[in-house]
Formats: structure tokens, sequence, C-alpha cells
């Protein structure tokens, strides 16, 4: 990345970066309202089993692909499914701090407004959890799919009944899919480089990654992306003022001023 490509944001005009203890304490807050939040939704088990039903069917009515093709594909290799199931656990927070923390540091108007988009496409997905619990497509026999993680490994997710460390009824919306889809989003905007648009990439393996370990239903993505939308909608990027205008009226005042003392004082003038 070269400053031609990315412009640094420097000068008067650019936008003050907000306190760095104000911001670990509000991301650190995000993360754990996160964990938290999934936390109330758990003891739901017969009501995420019939949720889940209802989005198998809901899928089978809207003909969209079966998450089985996309887990054939991960399962011709035990390198290529261990290395799906890595990038399922050890990506998602990991990759949203370094966005947090790069767009804090070289773009504090993009990083602003990144904050508040994730943070209110995650509080929505909670409240989704809570009205919506949602058992994921390795726990519905109907399906077909298997545990890839559980199978093959590594895993994050313990047994369901003895697992205190997450809810894993909450599968509607993927959080997973929806902030890898902001990151990239953010990137795009926030950078001029050509090779931007590959960020896209993160949210397509994300995609692929989360159906085909069946942690995730289509349906799960592609609420998740409205979320994401709605959000969008809402919180827009605050537009820089042009710099030409903000300093336009002093350089004429300074202009005339400079002009009047220049000018030669005509002696008789007038007499």
């Amino acid at each position: 990345m070269n400053a031609r490509s990315e412009p640094a944001e420097a000068g008067p005009d650019a936008p003050a970066r907000p306190p760095l203890v104000r911001e670990l304490l509000l991301v650190a807050g995000l993360f754990l309202v996160y964990k938290f939040g999934r936390q109330l939704a758990t003891g739901h088990t017969a009501e995420a089993f019939r949720n889940a039903h209802h989005v198998w069917d809901w899928e089978r009515v809207l003909r969209l692909p079966d998450e089985g093709t996309v887990q054939s594909l991960l399962l011709h290799g035990d390198t290529l499914v261990h290395v799906a199931n890595t990038y399922y656990a050890a990506v998602h927070f990991p990759a949203t701090l370094a966005f947090l923390v790069w767009l804090y540091l070289r773009r504090p108007a993009h990083y602003v407004w990144a904050r508040r988009v994730l943070a209110a496409v995650t509080g929505a997905a909670l409240v989704l959890h809570l009205l919506f619990p949602l058992a994921p497509p390795r726990m519905l026999a109907a399906t077909g799919l298997i545990d890839t993680a559980r199978l093959y490994g590594p895993s994050v997710y313990g047994p369901p009944r003895t697992d205190a460390l997450s809810n894993q009824f909450a599968a509607m919306p993927s959080l997973h899919f929806g902030w890898a889809l902001m990151l990239a989003v953010g990137l795009i905007v926030a950078t001029r480089t050509r090779w931007r648009w590959l960020w896209l990439l993160h949210p397509l393996v994300t995609l692929l990654v989360v159906v085909g370990t069946a942690n995730h239903y289509w349906l799960d993505v592609i609420a998740a992306t409205a979320l994401l939308g709605l959000a969008l909608a809402v919180l827009r990027l605050p537009r820089a003022r042009p710099r030409t205008r903000c300093g336009l009226p002093h350089r004429r005042a300074e202009v005339r001023s400079r002009s009047s003392a220049e000018r030669p004082e005509l002696v008789g003038a007038g007499r």
C-alpha cells in the first residue's frame, strides 16, 4: 500500500482521533456484550430445534442451494476441512480487531463509522438471538450434515449441554459473516488502491466456511447481510468538507488586505 493509492488523513481538516482509552473500553464492552448476550439466549433447546426445522423447510421452499454441496467440497481432503475449521475458529475475532485498530490509526473518521455499524449490527443480532433461538445445521439430523469441527478439529464448541462459554443456539444471523462483510466494506471505502476489492474474498471465504462446516444456514447469512445493509443505510459515513471552501473566505480577505497595502497612494487625488 503506497501513499499514492492511500492518501493519509493529515492536515487541519483531518478528523481528530478518538481518545484511545475510551475506545478500548468501548470495543471491549462491545465484545463483552456480544458474549454475555449470547449467554442470555441459552436454555431454549426445544424451541431452537423447532426453529431449525422451520428454517430448513423454508430454504427448500425458496429453492436455496443445499448446504451439503458446500460441505462435500470441504470433505475431499482432511487438510481442506481442517483449514476451514481453523478459519472459523481463529480468524473471526482477530481479523475484526485488526480491522478496527488499522482504521483507528490510519482513518479515524472511518473508524468511528465502522465501530458504530458493527455495534448496531451486533446489538440487532443479539435481539434476534433472543427472539429466535436456532440450532445450527450440524445439530439437525434432517440436514444430513456432519460436525466437521468435532470430527476433524479444531473445535471452539464443547457439548451443548456442558458448554458454558458460548450459546450454540444463536445461529441466526451469522455474525461471522456479518462482521467479515463489514470488514471488506470498510476497507474498500477507506482505501484507494486498485486491489482493495480483493477484500471481498474474506466474506466469500467466510461464507463457504460457515456453511461448509455446518455452523450456519444460508438464511443466517442472508439475515446478517440484511442487518448490515440496514445499518449502513442509517449510519452513513460523514463526508469530509472540501478544503477549498474552508480556506476560500480567508484567502479572499487576505488577498484584499494585501492588495490595499500594496496599492500606491495617489498624492493630490481628488483635489
